[in-house]
């Protein structure tokens, strides 16, 4: 009797022990088979390109991890001033192939579609918003996660524009550059303009010519089979007029201004404007936590309906490699990132990022002023498209239009020279 006793106690205790085991993982959002398929350590390779966020991201990595025992996530982030895509196609081309990695879509996409997961059926794709599918969206399949809506334009300080008796905010080219005289009355410097950095030329500042015309993707379509160029083009030389406006108003050596060197400069109040979006809303903060700022339009004319929009768009989108060993760890991440709590509340509150799904609501409080603006114009369905993207060879034609750019600002060529640098950049980079 004493030994059976003894074999009966045993069998409780281990019981006991099971069952509390179980209700604790029950207890651990993300501690599921399908959250680590392997059942062993399993290690995530993320790259990423988001400066802005990497803080942040490695935070909520942690969390994760935390709660997914056996899965570690390695997080990488060139950005800034850095290459990520050049960096990318290294690490492809070795045995560093990153896991979860960033496309920004459209022609992104066609260059790297052959590598990339089908997203179609994952539990967060059909809340995703209509903006937000188009660039990862191919023969009807999803092959991206967009990491959040982003809008840009000339972030101004209002305190400075109070300071210099601006009283209506700028809609249009003339009432811009009468900003800037008022502005310089006083002492203000109207813009710092991070043009040392390609992208601010290349992708963010050229796209407004695209996104200005009367149909974006047909005048790009018309630029691929030759039937239309960029020389002549009306909408272009207007463009150039805001171009040299930034440059006639604005500080000194613009060539030697860096991503950073741009942020810390507006954030401390050494000019009233600068061309950005509300991804520099942390940035800026953490550098001026007591600054007061909005987001205004980048007017090429003096039609004021017709200026009085913002370019709105997905930035970049999360992907994962198909041929990855943790390929379904890897999405686990993302659908818990995207679906859960704890991912949400990162997205919206320490990203300050718009979210892209219909079920997450914008807190415009939280996400801050910028933010704000681009909601209400969103609402307000004054948005301009993102284009850079379409761009043959990606990111590679912003690249080399932001060279032509920095020729034109250096004083190396004209701006009849400088629409034909552009013409040619496409011509060689669509072949």
């Amino acid at each position: 009797m004493r030994k059976l006793s003894l074999a009966l106690l045993t069998v409780v205790m281990l019981l006991s022990v099971i069952l509390a085991g179980c209700s604790s993982s029950d207890n651990k959002p993300g501690n599921t088979d399908k959250d680590n398929a392997s059942g062993k350590q399993v290690t995530i390779k993320m790259f990423q390109y988001k400066v802005e966020i990497a803080e942040q991201l490695s935070r909520m990595i942690k969390e994760y991890e935390a709660l997914t025992p056996g899965v570690k996530i390695e997080l990488e982030t060139v950005g800034g001033g850095a290459d990520y895509n050049s960096t990318l196609r290294t690490k492809f081309n070795s045995s560093e192939k990153p896991d979860i990695f960033n496309n920004g879509g459209f022609s992104d996409l066609d260059l790297w579609v052959e590598h990339l997961e089908d997203f179609s059926d994952e539990p967060w794709a059909a809340d995703l918003m209509d903006i937000a599918k188009e660039p990862m969206t191919k023969d009807g399949k999803l092959y991206g996660q967009p990491l959040t809506l982003e809008g840009y334009g000339f972030v101004y300080n209002k305190d400075l524009f109070e300071q210099a008796g601006i009283e209506q905010l700028p809609k249009t080219l003339e009432e811009l550059e009468a900003v800037a005289i008022k502005l310089q009355a006083v002492g203000i410097t109207p813009f710092v303009n991070g043009y040392g950095e390609w992208w601010v030329l290349g992708n963010h500042l050229a796209n407004i010519a695209f996104a200005h015309q009367p149909n974006p993707n047909e005048f790009i379509a018309s630029l691929y089979d030759g039937s239309n160029q960029i020389p002549g083009n009306e909408i272009f030389d207007q463009w150039l007029d805001l171009f040299d406006l930034t440059l006639k108003y604005g500080g000194k050596n613009p060539l030697q201004t860096d991503y950073s060197t741009e942020i810390s400069e507006f954030a401390s109040g050494k000019a009233a404007m600068t061309q950005q979006g509300n991804w520099t809303q942390v940035a800026i903060m953490q550098t001026n936590p007591d600054i007061n700022i909005g987001l205004l339009p980048m007017p090429i004319n003096n039609d004021k309906e017709a200026m009085d929009k913002l370019p709105v768009g997905v930035p970049s989108n999360w992907v994962i490699h198909k041929n990855s060993p943790v390929k379904e760890e890897a999405k686990a991440f993302l659908n818990w990132m995207a679906t859960s709590d704890i991912g949400q509340r990162y997205i919206t509150e320490e990203f300050k990022s718009i979210p892209p799904f219909k079920s997450m609501e914008a807190n415009v409080e939280v996400l801050g002023q910028m933010s704000a603006d681009i909601v209400e114009y969103i609402k307000a369905d004054k948005t301009l498209s993102y284009n850079y993207f379409k761009f043959p060879g990606g990111e590679a034609t912003g690249n080399e239009f932001g060279n032509v750019m920095q020729a034109y600002i250096g004083g190396k060529s004209s701006r009849e020279q400088l629409l034909n640098d552009l013409q040619k950049t496409w011509d060689t980079l669509s072949r």
